[in-house]
């Protein structure tokens, strides 16, 4: 059996569903996203929605943290709280961006903060997309589904947000 990542939130497989009698097969987890947030509440709720769309999952509860997580395992998206202790989310979002390998890694802004101001700031950061709290998590499965997918539109940012 592989050992688990420490830092992953699952290190169960994933399994397909076959209506035939043969065994299931182990299928390939999708990529991985980096939860960061502040409150255990919503990583283990968007951790929990995400692993069950078959995402791998990591997670750190400040901007510190983030940096460093994010550096060590190259996750392909960031789902970004703002107001997080020790290092906020814009700066650790600045922080990120100015590594190389991490520079082209969407960031998406999951926060309370709605305001035009807010979000101009966040984009000024780096940020890719920006979504409010409470989340729709159907819409935050679409919009990841179509930033990940090959040929994605490269930003979370839709219209009217």
């Amino acid at each position: 059996m592989p050992l688990k990542d420490p830092l992953a939130t699952s290190g169960l497989p994933t399994f397909k569903r076959d209506d035939g009698p043969k065994e299931p097969q182990l299928v390939e987890p999708k990529f991985l996203i980096l939860v960061v947030d502040d409150s255990a509440d919503n990583l283990a709720v968007i951790s929990l929605n995400l692993q069950h769309q078959g995402y791998r999952v990591v997670t750190a509860g400040n901007g510190e943290d983030a940096i460093s997580v994010a550096t060590q395992m190259q996750p392909n998206l960031i789902l970004m709280d703002i107001n997080l202790p020790a290092l906020d989310g814009l700066a650790a979002t600045r922080r990120i961006r100015e590594q190389e390998a991490l520079r082209d890694v969407p960031v998406v802004a999951v926060t309370a903060f709605g305001t035009e101001g807010f979000q101009r700031a966040a984009y000024d950061a780096g940020i890719s997309g920006y979504l409010i709290k409470p989340l729709d998590l159907d819409r935050l499965n679409q919009l990841i589904a179509r930033l990940l997918s090959p040929g994605g539109s490269g930003s979370l940012h839709e219209p009217g947000q």
